[in-house]
């Protein structure tokens, strides 16, 4: 319960005393034109409330992450805890910041045009081809996880809605409509409702677990986790003989820092009235993941008093899916499985259908193509055949690109972040310490992956650990030369 309570703490104190600080560096402008004002057209553009803009932005960047990453990120001990309050509030939370400051400053563009701007079209190029890699990965991912769970129920066994394909067709056509029609057509009216059920089901699980408080973690257990066998040092394997760094933060994303969310942030950016409510909107719903994530953490931690063993054997049987489905019903009876069956269908659902939404934005931006209807059905309808071919693929190999991308993409934000702090001759540190750390959490990982170099562990962690050091010297050596001139 101390524990819990803690990583609470730390996320609300962070928004309260340090995303103030945070906002300074950015030169909010509250007088200033929002590009919706400047634009509304009535698709993209299109004034929302800041509440119903919270509420999207939350639901958008969440979906099943926060609750999927920190049950897999469960196998790793109370360290993952660790990582989901410290992510957050120094990295996520600030990477989604700035890219929606970054994206209201530049019109509601995507980050391609952004990076072009910052740096160079070289920088465009590549923030072109990370994102539109990454908000595949994650469309199809959102395609294949709900059409597995709602194939698999068991009232739909012997008819056609156990076919898994009918259900990918379904989606796809969802997100067909969901991609082309205004948004203020479907994501307006309904995602706020769904946001605010995300928040009710964490609130009821944390409720929960509180009220069955034996089965927390107390603060004693992080200190003998930290004094075990398995935890001489940080970079110490889990039980499962996977290493802590860099894979626990490639598992945990969602909650702590996600690349995936600064595609989100062209969609919001559109749609402010005023810039104050940046950092309500991303900050304030990056916290909000931080504490969903924190409870999913915590509950597969306590939904299993056998301990890890009882955690993997779930998770090899059924994946998180199936966890959740425990989780719920442990904790909330019959309603809890029901909720479960919309969290792990319907959640990332919401996700999908936004990440193609932003891929359609991107390439629109990138190539400056009119967005009349026409244009938005030749845009919409080969990018979701190319998510259907897509889905024939093995899910666990788009699952680590997926993973991989997604850490790609939320450095190269950060680095971005940086340069627009740096010409803005504000406190760069808050967002290049961050860039630097998730750098060599990036390089560790790909050096070492099976889908990466293949690197043993001995050479390929080192490697990070230099490309760190020498990134922080670097960024000394500029700030120096910058101050003097």
């Amino acid at each position: 319960m101390i524990i819990f309570f803690i990583c609470i703490t730390i996320l609300l104190i962070g928004y309260k005393f340090y995303s103030p600080f945070v906002e300074k560096q950015a030169g909010i402008d509250p007088n200033a034109i929002t590009p919706q004002s400047r634009f509304n057209e009535g698709v993209d553009y299109v004034a929302i409330h800041p509440v119903r803009a919270f509420l999207i932005q939350f639901l958008n960047i969440a979906g099943v992450g926060p609750i999927f990453g920190p049950i897999l990120g469960a196998l790793y001990g109370p360290v993952a805890l660790v990582w989901i309050v410290l992510g957050n509030v120094l990295g996520g939370a600030v990477h989604d910041y700035f890219s929606g400051v970054m994206s209201i400053k530049e019109d509601g563009k995507s980050l391609p045009e952004i990076a072009g701007h910052y740096y160079n079209v070289v920088f465009k190029g590549l923030m072109l081809v990370f994102t539109a890699m990454l908000l595949f990965f994650v469309g199809v991912v959102f395609i294949m996880s709900p059409a597995g769970l709602l194939s698999n129920l068991d009232s739909f066994e012997g008819t056609i809605l156990a076919n898994n394909t009918f259900w990918v067709l379904v989606i796809l056509a969802y997100y067909f409509l969901a991609t082309l029609l205004p948004i203020d057509k479907i994501i307006t009216k309904f995602y706020p409702i769904f946001g605010l059920l995300m928040i009710v089901m964490t609130s009821m699980i944390a409720i929960a677990l509180l009220l069955d408080a034996p089965h927390l973690p107390l603060a004693g257990d992080f200190w003998a986790y930290f004094e075990s066998e398995h935890a001489h040092d940080f970079l110490a394997p889990n039980p499962d003989g996977l290493p802590t760094w860099p894979l626990l933060f490639i598992t945990i994303t969602c909650g702590a820092i996600s690349g995936f969310h600064s595609t989100q942030a062209p969609i919001i950016a559109r749609c402010l009235t005023n810039e104050k409510y940046v950092r309500p909107v991303y900050y304030g719903a990056m916290m909000c993941e931080g504490i969903v994530a924190c409870v999913w953490a915590l509950a597969g931690i306590a939904a299993f008093p056998e301990g890890y063993a009882g955690l993997k054997a779930m998770l090899d049987i059924g994946g998180p899916g199936l966890v959740v489905n425990h989780i719920a019903n442990s904790y909330l009876g019959l309603f809890g499985g029901i909720m479960a069956i919309i969290a792990v269908a319907v959640f990332p659902i919401t996700s999908g259908d936004t990440a193609f939404r932003s891929l359609r934005l991107t390439l629109v931006d990138a190539f400056n193509i009119p967005q009349s209807i026409r244009n938005r059905l030749l845009l919409s309808i080969p990018i979701l055949t190319i998510a259907f071919l897509m889905t024939k693929l093995d899910f666990t190999l788009i699952w680590r690109y997926f993973a991989f991308s997604n850490m790609l993409l939320s450095t190269s934000v950060l680095w971005l972040a940086t340069k627009y702090v740096f010409d803005r001759g504000s406190f760069h540190w808050i967002v290049s310490i961050p860039a630097v750390i998730a750098s060599a959490i990036t390089l560790s990982y790909i050096m070492t992956a099976a889908i990466g170099f293949n690197l043993s562990s001995e050479l390929g962690k080192p490697i990070g650990v230099v490309v760190a050091v020498i990134g922080f010297v670097g960024l000394v050596f500029f700030h120096k030369k910058h101050q003097r001139v």
